[in-house]
């Protein structure tokens, strides 16, 4: 093509992590939060190769909002920071996997994770 390069911008993201990411259409890849001592499920964010390189790289969970189109760093605004204890990729490399220390609550709503509201009857 005549020495043209593409418009997407080269990603800060390790390559060789970048390389097995699978990402879905609109580029983000699902993050599940985890409480890394007592392996409770904390939230469901949405991370691309920035969240994710910011994540690895700060200790602290960073995710794209998809309503607010930006990043935002979990904590920064409401002081319930995720310290980041370790991230893996699951077996198909389509969710990323962060184990945290969550300080305070994990969900908008003031609850400790954002599946403390929502639990379903299960039939008898």
């Amino acid at each position: 093509m005549d020495g043209m390069t593409s418009s997407v911008p080269a990603s800060p993201l390790d390559p060789a992590i970048a390389a097995r990411l699978k990402r879905g259409a609109d580029g983000l890849v699902p993050a599940i939060a985890q409480q890394y001592d007592t392996g409770e499920v904390l939230m469901l964010g949405w991370m691309d190769d920035e969240a994710l390189h910011r994540t690895l790289t700060t200790g602290r969970c960073t995710y794209w909002s998809r309503s607010r189109q930006e990043y935002w760093v979990k904590g920064d605004t409401s002081g319930h920071v995720q310290h980041v204890k370790s991230v893996a990729l699951d077996c198909d490399a389509d969710t990323i996997l962060v184990k945290v220390d969550q300080v305070g609550a994990a969900c908008h709503t003031g609850d400790r994770t954002c599946f403390d509201a929502g639990r379903l009857p299960l039939a008898q």
